[in-house]
């Protein structure tokens, strides 16, 4: 579904990415992992073509997107759910989940469906988002990229201040879709949760991939993850 190879990426003239290469099949669910300054954000931004990849080729269910209009990445069926959630705060529930609304060649996942996960959510469909709180916002985030009729969702950081309840309600969020046969890559602060969902693990060390492997493998190895991901 998507194939990152040798991709060298930059901000403007400073080199971020280092001949980073990851590939997520269908269905597949892949935690990028690493300390902070290790490049897994860029790498999620090169893929939308909000960093500028200077090498390499980056490739979605088929299709060449390097260097592609952000917004065509997303018409073909890309959601993505970044670390500060980018709501729009003087909108409601209602109306950031119905501008999010777009057709791909996968299946459209309705407002309905996302209430279901996100119960609180339809209480609070008519208020403004700048009144709700960061779990709130966060499952306005998440719905927003179901909504988009996704092939692949890119998580960033979706579990960074949020209650336990929320990150767990996050988490399920993720296993459905496996589930649904959507593909997931997840950057993750929190390395036990992202082992205990994911399929492959890559880790990222100042801006190249170090690590690529079986999560399980990873989880059950804690001499190996203390080296890796210091935990």
């Amino acid at each position: 579904m998507l194939s990152i190879s040798d991709i060298h990426a930059f901000y403007g003239e400073t080199q971020v990415l280092f001949g980073v290469s990851i590939d997520v099949a269908q269905g597949e669910v892949v935690a990028l992992l690493g300390p902070n300054g290790a490049g897994k954000t860029t790498t999620l931004r090169s893929i939308l073509n909000l960093a500028s990849v200077r090498s390499g080729r980056i490739s979605f269910d088929g299709r060449n997107i390097t260097q592609q209009p952000t917004h065509e990445i997303a018409r073909a069926g890309i959601g993505w759910v970044p670390d500060d959630r980018r709501v729009f705060p003087t909108l409601t529930v209602e109306t950031n989940l119905a501008i999010a609304k777009k057709r791909t060649r996968f299946r459209a996942w309705s407002e309905r469906e996302c209430f279901e996960i996100f119960t609180a959510l339809e209480y609070l469909r008519w208020r403004e988002c700048e009144n709700l709180s960061g779990g709130e916002m966060q499952m306005v985030a998440i719905s927003r990229a179901l909504i988009g009729s996704p092939g692949l969702v890119l998580f960033d950081e979706p579990s960074q201040g949020l209650a336990p309840k929320v990150v767990h309600d996050v988490l399920r969020v993720i296993r459905r879709l496996k589930d649904e046969r959507v593909s997931v890559l997840l950057v993750e602060q929190n390395p036990l949760a992202a082992l205990g969902v994911s399929d492959r693990v890559y880790v990222m060390d100042k801006g190249r991939i170090v690590y690529h492997g079986e999560a399980a493998a990873l989880r059950r190895d804690g001499a190996l993850r203390q080296r890796l991901v210091g935990v």
